[in-house]
C-alpha cells in the first residue's frame, strides 16, 4: 500500500469527521438561537403597549418598537450567518478540499501543509484547517511552478518556497487518487474534468483553474478589464470565478445586488445558474440587454443605427442646452395629475443660470418633491381622502398600514392619510427622481431630428440631459461583449456610472452586423473610465486539438500562432458536401445518432430558425429538443438549435448541417459565424453542405 495514500486518506477521514462535528454543533446553535428568539419576541410583544393618544406616548411606543426591531435584526443576522455556514459545511462534506500545497516560509524551517477547498473552515481554535481557494496564499497553488514564489496579503508581499503541489480526486471521506503536478499541460485533474460529458449546466472550474485564467480572476481591481479569449478558453468560467473572488475579497461591503451580469440570452443564464451557489456564493443580478431595456420602460423601440454618430452628437449638444416650454409633461397616478408640466417648467425657469445636466435635474427634483410633499400634507386633511382610505380593501389596508386602521380623532385620520397618500404617490416620487417630467422623445426630435429614438439613443439622451443613472451598481460583467453595438456599450458605461466593468468576448465570435470591434471597445471605455486593462486567454480547454485546429484555421495567422489546446487527441472532424438531398439528410441523421449511447448533449446547430424547424420535422423520430425559445437545455440527448442561442454553450458532439456557400460565404461575418458554430463542439464535429461547401473550408475536406 502506498504510504502517502494512507497518510492522505487518514487526513481526509479526520477532516471529514471534523466537518461533521462542526455541522452538528452549528445546527444545535441554530436551534437554540431560534428558541431564544421566539421566547424573546413573545416576551417583548406582551410587554409592549401600543399607545398613540399623545405625542409623548407615541414617541415612547416608537422607541419600544425600534428596540424590538433591533433585537429581531440581531437574531436574523445571527441566523443568516449560521445558515450560510451550514450551507458551506454541506458543500464541503461532499468535497472537503481539492488540493494541497507545501510551503516553507524561512530557509531551514519546517514545511507547512495548506489544504485548499471551495470554501474555508476554521476549527474550535479559529485555525484554518481548510483554506478558501480565493485566499491570498492559494495563489501559490495556481501559479503552478515549484520553487521560490510569493503572494500578496494585507498589502505585503510574502515570499516562500513551494515544495509540493498536490491534487486530489476524492468524494466525501473517500480518497480515490492524488497527483503531484507542476505545470498545466500535465494536470490530471484538468484533463479528467475536460473528458466529462457536457450537461445542461456549467460546472465550477475551481479545482482546475489554470495560470492564465488565474491571472484574470485575481487581476487588480481596475475601472475596466477587457478580456479577449478564444472559444473554449474558459471566459465564462473565469468571469464567474472573478465574481466569486470579488465577493470573497470584499465580503464585508459587496452585496450580490450590486453586481450585474449581462448575459447573451436567458438559456445561457439557466446554464450558469448553479456555478456560484455551488461555491457558496449568491448569484448576481443576471439580465440580458433586452431585459435591462424593458426594466427601463424602453421595450419596443426601433433598432439603433450602427456607429456612434448620434451619441457623439448628443454629447455635443446636451451640455449648455436649455429646454423650451413644450419639453415638459405631467406626472400622473392613473387619471390624477399630481405634478403638472407647468410646475416642472416653472422649476426650471427659476434656475435661469443653470443649463441642462445633473445639477439642474437635482435642483428641479428638490423643488418638485417639495411640491409633492406639500400636496400630501394638504390632502391629508381632506374628508374625501379619509373616505377613500377607509374604503380600501382589507388586503390593501394591511399592506399600507400593517393592520386594519381604526382612527377615532381628526389627528389620527390625518396621520393615517399621510401614510396612505405617501404610498399612493410613491410612483410619482420615483418619476420625479428619474426626471420623468422631461419629454425626451420631443427633445430628440427637436434637437437631433430623430422622430422615434431607439432605446440606446433615448437612454443616452436622458442621461446627458439629467445625469440619471444607476448609482448603486459596483460591478458590471458583460459576457460576449463583441455582440454589443457602440450605442449599447456607451449607454451601459454611462448608466452604470460608478461601476467597474469586466468585458469578456472573442472578436472571432462577432456574429451580428454593426457591433463594436475590440479595438473600438477599449477606446470607448477609456473615454468613460480612467483605467482600462486588457488580458488574453489563448488556450483551448473545451475542444479536442482536431476541432480546435479547424475553428482556429478561420482566424488570422497572427492569432493562430498564439493558440494551444490541452485536450488529448480525438476524432478528426467530418466534412462532406452532398448534391442529393436525401443523402445529405441521411448523413445528418447518422451524425446526430453518433455517441447517443455515451450520454451527454449532442446538438445540430443551424444557421437560422427556419432550418432548425425544418430539421426538427425531418428528424422527428429521433425526438430532438427544438431550442427556439428561452427554455432551459435538457440534461442530455439531442437538441436542434440555431446559432444565436447556441452561443456560449457547449456540446459533446455537434453537427453543422448547412455549411453551404449560400449560408456561409467568404465574408468576415460568415467566418465568425462558422468559427462560433464549430467551436461549440468538445469531442466531435461534423460539417455538411447541401450543395457547394463554403469557401471558408476550402482545402480542408
Amino acid at each position: 500500500m502506498d504510504p502517502i495514500f494512507e497518510e492522505e486518506q487518514r487526513h481526509l477521514s479526520e477532516t471529514h469527521a471534523k466537518l461533521q462535528q462542526i455541522k452538528a454543533e452549528t445546527k444545535q446553535k441554530l436551534q437554540q438561537l431560534e428558541a431564544q428568539a421566539s421566547s424573546d419576541k413573545s416576551g417583548m410583544s406582551d410587554e409592549m403597549t401600543l399607545d398613540m393618544q399623545s405625542d409623548d406616548m407615541a414617541m415612547e411606543t416608537y422607541a419600544e418598537m425600534e428596540a424590538m426591531n433591533r433585537i429581531i435584526d440581531n437574531y436574523s443576522r445571527s441566523s443568516r450567518m449560521g445558515n450560510d455556514k451550514l450551507k458551506q459545511l454541506e458543500f464541503l462534506l461532499q468535497q472537503p478540499y481539492f488540493a494541497k500545497v507545501k510551503l516553507r516560509f524561512k530557509p531551514g524551517a519546517p514545511e507547512r501543509d495548506i489544504y485548499l477547498g471551495a470554501a474555508g473552515m476554521v476549527d474550535e481554535k479559529c485555525r484554518h484547517f481548510i483554506v478558501d481557494w480565493r485566499s491570498p496564499v492559494a495563489e501559490t497553488y495556481y501559479n503552478q511552478s515549484n520553487g521560490e514564489t510569493s503572494y500578496k496579503a494585507n498589502g505585503r508581499t510574502i515570499t516562500c518556497e513551494l515544495t509540493q503541489r498536490r491534487q486530489f480526486d476524492l468524494w466525501e471521506d473517500k480518497l480515490n487518487a492524488y497527483f503531484d503536478t507542476t505545470v498545466a499541460i500535465e494536470d490530471p485533474m484538468l484533463l479528467a474534468s475536460l473528458s466529462k460529458n457536457r450537461s445542461s449546466q456549467m460546472s465550477s472550474i475551481t479545482a482546475t483553474i489554470q495560470k492564465e485564467q488565474n491571472r484574470v480572476i485575481r487581476h487588480d481591481d481596475v475601472d475596466a478589464l477587457l478580456v479577449n479569449g478564444i472559444a473554449g478558453s474558459g471566459k465564462t468560467s473565469v468571469l464567474l470565478q472573478r465574481i466569486a473572488y470579488l465577493f470573497y475579497t470584499q465580503r464585508d461591503n459587496l452585496r450580490p445586488d450590486q453586481v450585474y451580469l449581462l448575459s447573451p440570452n436567458p438559456v445561457f443564464r439557466t446554464y450558469i445558474d448553479n456555478v456560484l451557489p455551488d461555491m457558496g456564493e449568491s448569484n448576481p443580478r443576471c439580465i440580458t440587454w433586452n431585459e435591462l431595456v424593458e426594466r427601463l420602460g424602453l421595450a419596443g423601440r426601433p433598432n439603433e443605427k450602427p456607429g456612434r454618430e448620434v451619441f457623439d452628437r448628443i454629447d455635443e449638444v446636451a451640455p449648455g442646452m436649455r429646454f423650451d416650454q413644450n419639453d415638459f409633461c405631467d406626472l400622473r397616478v392613473g387619471d390624477e395629475r399630481v405634478i403638472s408640466a407647468n410646475q416642472a417648467r416653472s422649476a426650471v425657469d427659476s434656475l435661469k443660470n443653470v443649463t441642462a445636466g445633473s445639477r439642474l435635474a437635482g435642483l428641479v427634483e428638490v423643488d418638485l418633491l417639495d411640491k409633492l410633499y406639500a400636496r400630501i400634507k394638504r390632502l391629508a386633511k381632506s374628508e374625501d381622502v379619509h373616505d377613500e382610505m377607509m374604503s380600501l380593501d382589507v388586503s390593501d389596508q394591511v399592506r399600507i398600514f400593517g393592520s386594519m386602521p381604526q382612527p377615532s380623532t381628526e389627528e389620527e385620520y390625518e396621520q393615517l392619510a399621510r401614510v396612505y397618500l405617501t404610498s399612493k404617490y410613491e410612483p410619482v416620487e420615483e418619476m420625479i427622481r428619474n426626471a420623468d417630467w422631461l419629454r425626451v422623445d420631443r427633445i430628440g426630435a427637436r434637437v437631433l431630428g430623430i422622430e422615434n429614438l431607439s432605446a440606446c439613443e433615448w437612454l443616452y439622451l436622458k442621461m446627458a440631459l439629467t445625469g440619471c443613472c444607476d448609482r448603486h451598481a459596483r460591478y458590471v460583467m458583460v459576457d460576449e461583449v463583441q455582440d454589443y453595438t457602440h450605442g449599447q456599450l456607451m449607454a451601459m458605461a454611462r448608466w452604470f456610472k460608478n461601476a467597474h466593468f469586466m468585458l469578456l468576448g472573442d472578436p472571432n465570435q462577432a456574429i451580428k452586423p454593426g457591433t463594436a470591434g475590440f479595438g473600438d471597445i477599449a477606446g470607448l471605455f477609456s473615454e468613460f473610465r480612467e483605467t482600462v486593462c486588457s488580458c488574453e486567454l489563448m488556450t483551448s480547454y473545451r475542444s479536442s486539438p482536431e476541432i480546435t485546429a479547424l475553428f482556429t484555421s478561420l482566424m488570422t495567422e497572427d492569432e493562430q500562432v498564439k493558440v494551444s489546446s490541452v485536450q488529448h487527441p480525438g476524432v478528426q472532424p467530418a466534412l462532406a458536401s452532398f448534391q442529393d438531398a436525401q443523402a445529405w439528410l441521411d448523413a445528418v441523421r447518422d451524425a446526430a445518432i453518433q455517441g447517443a449511447e455515451e450520454g451527454g448533449l449532442r446538438a445540430i446547430i443551424t444557421s437560422d430558425k427556419q432550418r432548425a424547424k425544418y430539421l426538427a420535422k425531418q428528424l422527428a423520430d429521433l425526438k430532438p429538443a427544438l431550442m427556439l425559445s428561452d427554455k432551459p437545455l435538457p440534461a442530455d440527448g439531442l437538441v436542434i438549435i440555431p446559432l444565436g442561442p447556441a452561443k456560449g454553450l457547449e456540446f459533446d458532439r455537434v453537427v453543422i448541417p448547412d455549411a453551404q456557400v449560400d449560408c456561409y460565404d467568404d465574408s468576415d461575418l460568415s467566418r465568425h459565424r462558422l468559427y462560433t458554430a464549430i467551436s461549440r463542439a468538445t469531442k466531435q464535429v461534423s460539417v455538411f453542405a447541401q450543395g457547394t461547401m463554403t469557401p471558408l473550408l476550402e482545402g480542408k475536406m
